[in-house]
């Protein structure tokens, strides 16, 4: 079976989901891209050949509990305009359990997308004017389409500016934040707003440019999404609506 005559069998959903390696130390985590019914997209550096098959666990902070699949990798993609570099897998015919799950996980994710609920509020802190410019055109995507969400964006150039707004009303219901910025840095911001009771659950979703240490220093703070830049707008645009059905 190709990849072409699966990907029109089983429609991918843009996702974001954590993925991890039973047996791999904790600091080696991935992300999905996409998922169908009969596989996935993970966005990784991890040198993987096609016709491997190993074992994946996947999982989403408040959203999905992790379970395990094998899969089998059937090509990969080096970095370039396409984007980072990543492994497309799929579920092996012998593993019709293992494909029944993502198959419902697919169909979960393709009707959350069509739900809404009015209101949310997303804080961006980031000091690069250039970078917020493109945020916030990603976010203000969102607000059109069959599956629009009511989304109002609000910003932060530092992580002192962003307690000060998350300190008042309204809600916010979910923080997108750099890592290295002036006054106070993102891994402090992250390490306040977990060890306060008041915003301990808000979601916090992380994009930086940061090395592998920065990326599992922040997760091991508590940040529910780590996205490494250069950054695609369907990957934000599909987290923050991911993180956004979680909080709602």
């Amino acid at each position: 079976m190709t990849e072409g005559r699966e990907q029109r069998r089983d429609p991918r959903v843009p996702l974001v989901l954590r993925v991890e390696y039973p047996g791999v130390p904790s600091a080696v985590r991935d992300a999905t891209e996409n998922l169908s019914a009969g596989g996935l997209f993970i966005r990784t550096e991890r040198e993987l050949d096609p016709g491997t098959r190993i074992p994946l666990q996947i999982s989403f902070p408040g959203l999905l509990a992790p379970f395990e699949v094998e899969v089998e990798v059937v090509r990969r993609r080096p970095p370039g305009e396409a984007g980072p570099a990543g492994v497309a897998v799929q579920i092996p015919p012998d593993r019709a359990a293992d494909r029944q799950k993502l198959a419902q996980l697919a169909e979960t994710a393709r009707s959350a997308r069509g739900r809404t609920r009015g209101g949310y509020r997303v804080l961006v802190v980031e000091d690069n004017p250039h970078v917020v410019e493109m945020y916030e055109y990603a976010l203000r995507r969102l607000r059109s389409g069959s599956d629009a969400l009511d989304v109002s964006v609000e910003f932060a150039t530092n992580g002192q500016q962003a307690l000060e707004r998350l300190a008042a009303p309204p809600a916010v219901d979910l923080v997108l934040t750099d890592l290295f910025m002036p006054v106070m840095d993102g891994f402090a911001l992250i390490e306040r707003i977990r060890a306060d009771p008041r915003l301990s659950e808000l979601p916090i979703m992380v994009i930086s440019a940061g090395a592998a240490d920065a990326r599992t220093r922040a997760i091991d703070l508590g940040v529910d999404v780590y996205l490494q830049k250069p950054v695609q707008f369907v990957d934000v645009m599909s987290t923050v609506r991911t993180l956004l059905h979680v909080r709602g």
